[in-house]
């Protein structure tokens, strides 16, 4: 967890891989640039085909002396790291076109009295390197969190100091010792689950390469197995299996862990350190990203219908006479003129941008469902296959407001647990039980700050039928469910409710990304690879480069991926054109 990822993402056990990591990319954004650099941004190259192009994609008729234009798609956390980062290392040219009404992307804080709501992005996972976090800190942003708002450990989505109260759907609460007793029966075989990766440990046919089937496998055998606990005792724990299970889906942001690749499980990196929430709002690191990036420069309402990359080599008949007259090199063109850019933005608007590069940040989820209509010519069919083989589902919240708390002063959450699901093989519900898939309330802290709140979550397909009902269906919904799990028919319906809808979100599609059975960190480095590949030739380089946390190997699903990815794209720029700075500067005269 964005973006847990957005961050709701809390699978945070330390899994490093013998590469150079992407937070060492903040050391090299954080330093001077070679001195070469600056003096390069003064007389920027255009990428214009030449006749004469050489098989040296870098060479391939870097001509006219002028700042580069840089398009940047999409205003979330990916997006303005890039375009900070540029704008900073003197790239003048660069607008980002952003299809919603505001930026922030999967962040998104809403205002409640005193409190502020996050119904994307919550935490900063983890401290040490974060550059969320260090921008968070070293503008006061993390003064006046508290302790229930700061967690050392793996966390479960909301956490505080306090019990959470395991219900049934029979209205009983479950003993707190055997919740403790099942919890570290569970944690052993989440462990277990984290050794195929991180351990190269070769994965057996009958886990399906699944999270969910190796996971509910191994704990029924070691419940079933155990001669010291009753037949109602051994249901109780195995209809709490289920109910892990759907928090763990709602943590990965999948429609079931069954679809959660064991094999990669593991790759997923922890960033030591505490995770934070930030009290004014996840909204305020946007806020920061963009205090340096000139208003002008984000275009809000600007959705793209498509990217014509490698425009100039095929739309060179475009050149007219009356092209030439009405261009003007420093506005944006209504029509597709060409005049050395080898990338054409389309617009829905109608509205066409040519450009030098192109950052494409959008999710996944609309990847997954616009990359054929997207791209112009299509993506390379390795990359369509990246994208089609990972996953990303949708995790909703639903924030419940009463008049007076009907939980107790200690309860810091309410687990709901169906007795009737011990056995079930597949969590998966037709449209009218959707809230069976609802695993959770947690309440929120301190109550000061929030009155008395309740968030609930949902994921998979569940959550999209509940995006599809009203407000009221919704609060009456999780009600009933709470007068049913906690035995108490008196409760109030909610003052207020607020919910998130990032499934049918046009611009979004899902929460965040996860590995799926069948794909690996291999494809989101696949997803990053800019195009045309560096092995195409006679074509201008970078035309089109990819960020956005699906395309973070280590750090997928979180802010700091998101993030990380946007620098690294500024920075493959930077070091481009440093590099072809260098190479003009070397040239012997003839």
């Amino acid at each position: 967890m964005c973006c847990q990822k957005w961050d709701l993402n809390p699978r945070l056990q330390g899994r490093l891989r013998p590469k150079r990591s992407a937070l060492d990319l903040s050391a090299i954004l954080t330093s001077k640039a070679k001195p070469s650099l600056q003096r390069s941004l003064d007389g920027m190259q255009s990428c214009e085909i030449s006749s004469d192009s050489t098989d040296d994609p870098l060479s391939s008729g870097l001509r006219i002396h002028r700042q580069p234009r840089i398009v940047v798609i999409g205003a979330g956390l990916a997006g303005l790291a890039a375009t900070k980062i540029l704008l900073k290392n003197g790239f003048t040219d660069v607008s980002v076109l952003e299809a919603s009404d505001h930026i922030g992307g999967r962040v998104q804080s809403v205002q409640h009295g005193k409190a502020t709501l996050e119904l994307g992005a919550t935490w900063i996972h983890g401290a040490n390197g974060n550059p969320v976090y260090h921008l968070a800190e070293d503008n006061g942003l993390l003064e006046h969190t508290t302790d229930g708002e700061r967690s050392v450990g793996r966390i479960s989505l909301y956490t505080k100091n306090g019990v959470a109260h395991y219900q049934t759907n029979v209205g009983k609460r479950i003993p707190k010792d055997l919740v403790e007793e099942f919890s570290d029966l569970y944690n052993e075989v989440y462990e277990l689950t984290q050794e195929f990766f991180k351990n190269g440990k070769p994965v057996c046919a009958e886990s399906q390469n699944s999270v969910g089937v190796f996971t509910r496998d191994v704990v029924r055998k070691k419940i079933m197995l155990d001669p010291d606990d009753s037949e109602s005792t051994k249901k109780l724990k195995l209809s709490m299996l289920q109910q892990y299970l759907k928090v763990e889906s709602c943590e990965s942001s999948s429609p079931s862990m069954d679809e959660v690749s064991l094999s990669e499980f593991g790759e997923w990196t922890e960033i030591p350190g505490a995770h934070y929430v930030i009290p004014e709002g996840f909204m305020k690191i946007m806020e920061l990203l963009a205090q340096d990036i000139p208003s002008h420069t984000i275009c809000l309402r600007k959705p793209v219908r498509c990217i014509h990359w490698n425009y100039s080599a095929q739309h060179q008949e475009v050149i007219t006479k009356s092209s030439d007259d009405n261009h003007n090199e420093n506005n944006h063109s209504s029509q597709p003129v060409m005049r050395g850019h080898p990338v054409g933005v389309e617009c829905e608007d109608e509205e066409w941008i040519m450009a030098d590069h192109v950052i494409v940040t959008t999710s996944l989820g609309v990847l997954k469902q616009n990359h054929e209509a997207m791209f112009s010519p299509s993506l390379p069919e390795d990359k369509v296959l990246a994208v089609e083989k990972l996953g990303i589902s949708t995790t909703d919240k639903i924030f419940l407001e009463f008049e007076e708390p009907f939980w107790s002063p200690e309860c810091n959450s309410i687990q709901f647990v169906w007795e009737d699901e011990a056995q079930l093989e597949q969590l998966a519900y037709p449209e009218e039980l959707w809230y069976k898939k609802i695993c959770s309330f947690d309440v929120l802290y301190p109550p000061e700050r929030y009155g008395y709140m309740l968030s609930g979550w949902i994921c998979g397909q569940e959550a999209l039928y509940m995006e599809r009902c009203d407000d009221e269906t919704v609060a009456e919904t999780c009600t009933e469910l709470l007068r049913r799990f906690t035995g108490n028919p008196d409760i109030p319906k909610p003052r207020r409710i607020l919910r998130s809808s990032w499934g049918s979100n046009p611009y979004i599609r899902g929460s965040y990304s996860f590995t799926r059975v069948g794909s690996s960190g291999a494809d989101c480095e696949k997803l990053a690879m800019p195009l045309p590949y560096a092995n195409s030739t006679k074509a201008p380089p970078l035309q089109v480069l990819f960020a956005g946390e699906a395309t973070h190997r280590k750090y997928y699903s979180t802010t700091h991926g998101a993030l990380l990815s946007g620098q690294r794209e500024a920075t493959r720029l930077m070091e481009m054109y440093q590099d072809l700075n260098s190479a003009e500067t070397t040239k012997p005269n003839i």
